[in-house]
């Protein structure tokens, strides 16, 4: 049927007294159904329920259409037919969620059909059950008296319908909010306007809580409001996140400030790319934010530590473990500086790092005090080792040929006379010359200045194994000869380790090795013995020894020991 020949809707024929109401979503879905609108459209309640509101009303748009307005367009009758519908709409939210409530009026009088003025909606008597079991609703007349309230307006305020129907909602007032806000509220609906917000209301218990609100003023004919709808979610934990949330967010906002104060900070990306740098850093490296955002670490690389030191660095912190340790940075004029710097991975939900935050404090006078400190050990092991080297030769080249020579006198007399006390003064000189050969050799071996490490080495662990008894296998790839106070250093080194063993281990075998590798001498002195607890052995001289003697070679050393299993010791020397 064409709408030229259309049949005019009688809602007087139309079940019950009140008007025909539809809820629908933002998507345009039918959410609830009255029987009157059911009726008009000629569909089942469950047919109407989900259904596309475009179906019925063709020409609608919800979002443009103004509220509180009479607006006549055609629906489309379940049988195939155009009919003349007469509505208004008006839209509230719910649970962060959009509905519009669209509300049909029957017309006696004809001539009102291209009249755009406002009527008054006579009741919601049907959308009262879509929203009673989660909502919390009330209605007041143009005054703001409570002339209806459901119950779970009752169960949150603590309040009886008795009590509160009758009351305006000062009832139900915090004394949280400002007169302006409350003014605001009143002049918005006062002008017909739906009226959005969060109000933090008082129960009777006394006790505090928060609804998210919207209030939707009902127009009679002259477009005033003569009734308000409120609807109302509690969202009292929200508001407790939430205040819990701004917090923690002044919390970290005041560790920022004393972080940036006193630390040098910066964050970068999974790949090193640095993202966030402060002024603390800016300051130190010399070189400005728009510098160093976007770049990697790599600009600020001084070049003084070895590969492997970064290589470990980034094995630490890609394995989501935080990395300890102290950097030697180039600044952007060319000058150096310490930071002792802690690297601490963000994880994403895969316990992937996607985010890295370096917080580094300066230390480069430290360093340079240590430096001192280190030079000035050297100097004193240099001096010692000279001290050394002299007494050596000392023994060796002075007393030792004395003692020779007096050998040799001895066995003169012994060719030319017979007797028991030169037998003796023979064995005596004899033992004392091998005595002063070992302490010689234990002072400073001459073939480590004659002819370097590795036979120095050789001919130390010949005389090792013959006097503890404890086989030393030695494995040694070394293509280069090294600086003398390195020499000296591995063969100091390895000289007291093997002392310990000897001691201490309670063993008849060790290792040593000595690998060249890309940038440095590895030095490993290993043995199956008794080993230790490292936490409760003390440092004692020789510990303190072989690390100053590292340090001076800018090495370092290592111990691992378990107990019942043995001692590693391992020395890493820079080519």
């Amino acid at each position: 049927m064409d709408r030229d020949s259309q049949t005019q809707f009688n809602f007087n024929d139309t079940p019950s007294s009140g008007d025909a109401t539809i809820l629908v979503n933002e998507k345009g879905i039918i959410s609830y159904s009255n029987e009157r609108a059911c009726h008009i459209f000629g569909y089942e309640k469950d047919e109407m329920i989900g259904a596309e509101l475009i179906r019925l009303m063709p020409e609608i748009n919800l979002v443009a259409a103004k509220e509180g307005m009479i607006i006549h367009q055609f629906g489309k009758h379940q049988m195939g037919y155009d009919f003349s519908l007469f509505f208004r709409i008006n839209s509230f939210s719910l649970s962060n969620e959009n509905f519009f409530l669209i509300v049909f009026n029957g017309v006696k009088d004809q001539s009102r059909l291209k009249s755009q003025h406002a009527y008054y909606m006579n009741e919601l008597v049907d959308l009262k059950y879509a929203l009673d079991e989660s909502t919390i609703v009330a209605f007041t007349d143009q005054k703001g008296i409570i002339t209806y309230v459901n119950d779970k307006f009752c169960e949150v305020s603590k309040y009886s319908a008795e009590e509160l129907v009758g009351k305006d909602h000062r009832i139900i007032n915090s004394g949280f909010h400002s007169k302006e806000f409350m003014r605001d509220l009143w002049k918005t609906i006062g002008n017909g306007e739906v009226w959005r917000g969060e109000i933090k209301n008082k129960a009777k218990d006394g006790s505090f809580y928060w609804v998210d609100t919207t209030i939707v003023p009902f127009l009679n004919e002259k477009g005033i409001p003569f009734k308000y709808l409120a609807i109302r979610n509690e969202i009292t934990e929200y508001k407790q996140v939430v205040e819990e949330l701004k917090k923690s967010v002044n919390e970290l906002s005041d560790l920022k400030f004393a972080l940036d104060s006193s630390s040098i900070v910066a964050i970068t990306d999974q790949k090193g790319t640095i993202h966030y740098v402060n002024d603390q850093f800016c300051r130190i490296s010399k070189y400005s934010r728009d510098e160093l955002i976007g770049r990697d670490h790599r600009i600020i690389n001084s070049g003084f530590h070895p590969k492997r030191f970064f290589a470990d660095l980034w094995r630490t912190i890609a394995s989501g473990k935080v990395w300890k340790g102290e950097i030697k940075n180039r600044a952007k004029d060319g000058t150096y500086y310490w930071v002792d710097t802690t690297i601490v991975p963000f994880l994403d939900e895969h316990r992937r790092p996607y985010q890295y935050l370096a917080i580094r404090h300066e230390i480069t006078k430290r360093k340079k005090v240590e430096e001192e400190l280190q030079l000035m050990m050297a100097k004193i092991i240099n001096v010692q080792e000279d001290e050394r080297r002299r007494l050596s030769r000392e023994l060796h080249d002075g007393i030792g040929q004395n003692l020779y020579s007096h050998l040799i006198t001895i066995n003169r007399m012994q060719s030319e006379l017979n007797h028991p006390l030169l037998d003796q003064m023979q064995d005596e000189a004899t033992e004392i010359i091998e005595e002063l050969r070992d302490l010689s050799w234990a002072l400073r071996p001459s073939v480590l200045d004659d002819l370097g490490l590795i036979p120095a080495i050789r001919s130390y662990l010949v005389r090792f194994s013959d006097h503890s008894h404890i086989n030393v296998h030695f494995d040694c790839y070394l293509n280069t000869r090294l600086s003398e106070n390195k020499e000296i250093t591995i063969y100091r080194i390895i000289q007291e380790a093997l002392t310990n063993i000897r001691k201490y281990a309670d063993t008849d075998e060790a290792t040593v090795t000595i690998r060249e590798m890309e940038d440095e001498v590895r030095v490993m002195i290993e043995d199956k013995g008794k080993g230790f607890d490292i936490q409760e052995v003390s440092r004692g001289v020789g510990l303190f020894s072989m690390e100053e003697r590292a340090k001076a070679v800018q090495g370092s050393i290592k111990i691992q020991s378990i107990k019942d299993r043995g001692t590693k010791i391992i020395l890493d020397v820079p080519l």
